[in-house]
């Protein structure tokens, strides 16, 4: 990895967390989910996965929300998923198709906003079972509760992010550390 890849990598970590230190007064909306989902697709399921683990390391550790170990432990192990995602669909879509989309960019932009919205669903769900589990709360109440505002608006507000900042917020990236090198087209 050259060091122009290890700084965006660094970057993408700080952006994360910045980004949720920013937007905390806007509970479970936030860019970090899309860091670590971009972060794994330019760079791979290790790389995603430890823009994830580290943002929640740091932003779970100092959390104005408070701290409970059983719950960042979730949150940072379970973060890596959009990382790892990202890299298989990489795999699977190609990539330089997505500077130079026409036809298919609206829908490239949903499949990537769905795939949020299912992402978070999984990551909610299982955090929301960590949170009963911890508060002694019925898992099926914690599961409930915990989406119906959280859960809905953390999945709404991905989805958003996710359809209309992740091909751009790629290509951005890819245009920094070099397209031609990557196999994916500046265009």
């Amino acid at each position: 990895m050259n060091s122009r890849k290890l700084a965006i990598i660094t970057v993408l970590i700080a952006l994360s967390i910045g980004t949720n230190y920013s937007m905390i007064s806007f509970y479970n909306v936030k860019f970090m989910d899309l860091i670590v989902f971009v972060g794994g697709f330019c760079f791979g399921p290790l790389a995603g996965s430890l823009i994830g683990i580290i943002s929640w390391a740091v932003y779970g550790t100092l959390n104005p929300v408070g701290f409970s170990l059983p719950i960042w432990l979730s949150t940072m192990f379970l973060e890596p998923i959009y990382g790892v995602a990202g890299a298989l669909v990489r795999k699977r879509l190609n990539p330089s198709k997505l500077g130079e989309l026409k036809n298919e960019r609206v829908t490239t932009y949903i499949f990537f906003g769905i795939l949020g919205m299912f992402l978070t669903f999984a990551y909610d769900l299982v955090t929301n079972i960590v949170f009963g589990y911890v508060y002694n709360i019925n898992i099926l109440i914690a599961i409930i509760f915990g989406f119906v505002p959280f859960g809905l608006v953390h999945m709404v507000s991905n989805a958003c992010f996710f359809g209309m900042g992740g091909v751009p917020a790629i290509n951005a990236i890819f245009n920094v550390v070099g397209g031609e090198n990557s196999g994916i087209s500046k265009k």
